[in-house]
């Protein structure tokens, strides 16, 4: 009986071991989605310039005469996930530049549209002094200081037809140019299938540009392609462009009085 006790009692406490276990792992997934085939990647900076592997780099469109064309208005772009694979575009040029009177440009063969192109700007500021009326309803007054855009800080976009220089959009920042202070903007949807040439000038102003296409119909073997992102745009709406923390100059009283 001594015998079962025991052996019973080794059995319990052989049960009440647990085997340790092995080391474990875990992973993170990122933002990237895969859909279609297509692997997007999101690029770490906004200051970086990536290579425009499927565009080509290009001359501005040479014309004669002062520049008088006119902005077009620009399309909110809403993102509206869809579950067709061939209604993805991916970014197929992204750059980041200074501007100063000076001019990018591109070209593609856009076969299947939409083509979306959307920038981001970082304007020079300069400090105003406004002299003003006080508002203690007194006869003095007062210098106010606030800080504003530069007047010559500007930067635009223009998508031309490559062989007959015909301007199908064109529009950027800078009241000066008749544009809007919008910082961050995506312009309405090239929807024609030509052979586009792309400028981007500016002054005074750094700006990263992006420019999207659907891999499907413009790409050669787009299942193979490596993009830098891909996302799926929705439908456009007639809208003014959108902006995103752009801020609005303030003002700060002085305390200097002139009489």
């Amino acid at each position: 009986m001594v015998i079962v006790g025991i052996t019973i009692l080794m059995l319990l406490v052989t049960a009440c071991v647990t085997p340790p276990k092995g080391p474990t792992t875990s992973s993170t997934s990122g933002s990237n989605n895969t859909a279609g085939g297509y692997t997007p990647m999101n690029t770490n900076s906004p200051e970086t310039t990536a290579s425009p592997t499927y565009v080509t780099v290009a001359t501005p469109f040479m014309t004669s005469g002062p520049d008088t064309q006119t902005s077009t208005p620009g399309f909110n772009i809403s993102a509206v996930p869809t579950s067709r694979p061939d209604d993805m575009s991916c970014l197929i040029y992204f750059n980041t530049s200074y501007y100063s009177y000076s001019t990018n440009a591109v070209t593609f063969n856009l076969k299947n549209p939409p083509m979306y192109i959307n920038y981001t700007v970082k304007p020079v500021n300069i400090t105003v002094n406004k002299v003003a009326a006080s508002k203690s309803g007194s006869k003095e007054w007062q210098t106010i200081t606030f800080s504003d855009y530069a007047p010559y800080s500007w930067f635009d976009i223009t998508v031309r037809d490559k062989n007959t220089g015909e301007i199908l959009l064109q529009d950027g920042f800078g009241e000066a140019k008749g544009y809007g202070i919008y910082k961050d903007a995506t312009l309405k949807p090239i929807l024609t299938s030509d052979d586009l040439l792309i400028e981007m000038r500016g002054n005074s102003i750094t700006a990263t540009t992006g420019i999207w296409v659907k891999p499907v119909g413009n790409i050669d073997d787009p299942q193979n392609q490596s993009f830098l992102e891909c996302k799926f745009w929705g439908q456009p709406r007639n809208s003014l462009p959108f902006a995103t923390a752009t801020a609005t100059p303030t003002w700060v009283p002085e305390n200097q009085v002139i009489r």
